[in-house]
């Protein structure tokens, strides 16, 4: 049997790799799920979705990202009538595991893996990655276990031999979702998670008192820094 040369043996590992989409906002979640996708050898594809939210910046931080990883970015242009939400601001970690937040966006997941689902047919993608998880979060339904188990079902009859669905950060606490982070390279400035922006005389800042900042700054609080020379994934972030 002829054995393959070097350029050869290179060439079929790349045409091996399993592509992925990974839904990547920039936040904390959907960061390291793109992470983790590359460590484990997948080719995975950053998929945003831009659907007029109010926080931006957070497509900003994904697209920084993507280029610092050298990851395929992909941005999907949606718009529907969405009721108008209240941020709610400063309840504690306690308080917002109490009830469904206010800001709930109905049918939003549902829209987002949805339309990654359509987009893994064009770019031949094996599985969906979403960062969701159902502990330390704001309550919403489609965080849950139940959800992602009840979209398989539908995408098995609508969409048969579909890409299948990853949530890897499903059972963790969010203490547990930043030491991951912290695991990987990520530290708490690298990504994006508020939902009320604010601009300061250093820019764009997060508001420290919605939802989001308070889980955010949280985890951040509870992760124990065990490397002596912890790396630094995203040491040179340019949003130009």
């Amino acid at each position: 049997m002829k054995k393959k040369s070097e350029h050869e043996e290179k060439d079929w590992y790349i045409k091996e790799k399993t592509k992925v989409i990974v839904l990547h906002s920039g936040g904390l979640d959907s960061t390291v799920c793109l992470l983790q996708a590359l460590e484990q050898g997948y080719e995975p594809i950053s998929l945003g979705i831009d659907y007029s939210q109010k926080h931006v910046i957070e497509t900003q931080f994904a697209l920084a990202q993507c280029k610092v990883l050298n990851v395929e970015r992909k941005l999907i242009k949606v718009s529907w009538d969405k009721p108008v939400k209240n941020i709610p601001l400063g309840r504690t970690v306690d308080e917002i595991k109490q009830s469904v937040s206010v800001a709930f966006l109905e049918g939003r997941n549902i829209v987002f893996l949805a339309l990654a689902c359509a987009e893994s047919a064009g770019v031949k993608a094996k599985e969906i990655w979403l960062g969701i998880n159902a502990i330390d979060y704001s309550g919403y339904p489609d965080y849950r276990p139940e959800f992602i188990e009840s979209f398989e079902t539908m995408l098995g009859f609508g969409y048969p031999n579909g890409p299948k669905i990853q949530s890897p950060l499903l059972r963790m606490t969010k203490p547990e979702i930043a030491q991951e982070a912290y695991r990987l390279g990520i530290t708490k400035g690298d990504t994006w998670s508020c939902y009320r922006p604010k601009v300061s005389q250093h820019g764009i800042e997060p508001c420290n008192e919605c939802d989001a900042c308070v889980l955010h700054n949280y985890a951040w609080t509870q992760v124990k820094e065990t490397k002596p020379n912890p790396t630094h994934k995203f040491l040179n972030l340019s949003f130009r």
